[in-house]
């Protein structure tokens, strides 16, 4: 019969060597290998410089690049905490934020959210026990009680799309004001008179509820246009369904202004499910640009965001902070760029 075969064993892994293992192999003291490891040779004789090297190549010893960053008072990391790294939004301001930091001689660290605004204090708390000399923050702004405290221990933080309640920061951010004016007066102009601005629940996230604001202070400004307000939830299309019916059951040129590219994807699907056409049926211009825009239907219309340039301003804002710039806090908006295709031309 058969034997069974045998699991495989796995040796532990080596303990790694330590500056003590080093300084006991080659007979010296610790602070003699912390010369060594520091440049200090000069300090040391040639003969004993010799026997450092070898000891720290017979052991395979590697100095902790924190540790010795800690040593010097500079990390040289740079903390990022964002919303939801599956939107494209925060793809992009991270790509911008890590060009920057790579070009400035620093390591960004990212905590993604995953939209939970629970988790917010946890994120901060976590980069901050990392030693990170600065934080840029994309949150929902539910907590700005922990990045306050952040603030107050010396470490610069820029916020970036979303404010937080009483903190002054440096704020870098899409004009969300000249952004809907532009979207709205496009469709209205592109011959849309009924607007549906569809948006994630605004309570409580500042770049949403300035985007409803500014919505409704456009239709306020032009009386010839009608419009509402639609908050949409994930998992709950049928109601965004039901909306898109009811302002096709008005009876005038409908149109969506969706609020960012999730938004516009919800949206998306569920014009294909009542089996209508952009253009056709209803126009539509989406807040962000993404790869798949040009593919949907006729193309969708969009508000380009400078997202990279957000990043990238963000990380430049911060490391004037660190460098001891002492001015009051900053505030960039940034202008969106209106890129036209076939959902907003009606056919």
């Amino acid at each position: 019969m058969p034997s069974k075969p045998r699991p495989p064993v796995f040796a532990p892994a080596a303990a790694r060597a330590t500056i003590a293992d080093v300084a006991e192999k080659a007979g010296v003291s610790k602070a003699t290998v912390s010369r060594f490891l520091n440049r200090r040779d000069e300090l040391l004789t040639p003969e004993i410089a010799a026997r450092v090297e070898s000891a720290i190549a017979a052991l395979g010893y590697a100095p902790s690049p924190m540790a010795q960053a800690l040593k010097r008072g500079r990390s040289r990391l740079v903390g990022l905490v964002v919303a939801d790294v599956t939107n494209p939004f925060s793809v992009a301001v991270l790509r911008g934020a890590e060009k920057a930091c790579q070009e400035a001689g620093y390591l960004l660290m990212l905590f993604n959210l995953g939209d939970d605004s629970r988790r917010e204090r946890d994120a901060i708390q976590a980069l901050a026990s990392y030693h990170v000399e600065g934080l840029i923050l994309n949150t929902l702004g539910a907590d700005e009680g922990a990045a306050a405290a952040v603030a107050r221990q010396g470490r610069p933080v820029v916020l970036v799309d979303r404010r937080h309640a009483n903190m002054q920061a440096d704020f870098v951010s899409l004009d969300n004001v000249g952004a809907i004016r532009m979207a709205a007066g496009h469709l209205l102009e592109s011959g849309w008179d009924d607007l549906l601005f569809v948006t994630e629940p605004a309570a409580g996230v500042s770049s949403r509820e300035e985007r409803v604001a500014a919505f409704r202070a456009f239709l306020a400004a032009h009386p010839q246009a009608s419009g509402e307000v639609f908050e949409s939830s994930a998992g709950d299309a049928a109601a965004l369904e039901t909306a898109l019916r009811a302002q096709q059951a008005r009876g005038r040129r409908p149109a969506v202004l969706a609020s960012n590219a999730v938004i516009t994807l919800r949206v998306a699907d569920a014009v294909a499910r009542q089996g209508w056409a952009f253009g056709r049926d209803l126009g539509l211009v989406g807040i962000d640009e993404t790869e798949w825009a040009p593919l949907v239907g006729p193309g969708l219309t969009t508000i380009a965001q400078p997202t990279d340039a957000r990043g990238r301003l963000a990380t430049a804002c911060l490391l004037e902070r660190l460098q001891g710039l002492d001015l009051p806090p900053r505030q960039i908006l940034l202008p969106g760029r209106l890129v036209v295709r076939g959902s907003s031309i009606r056919a």
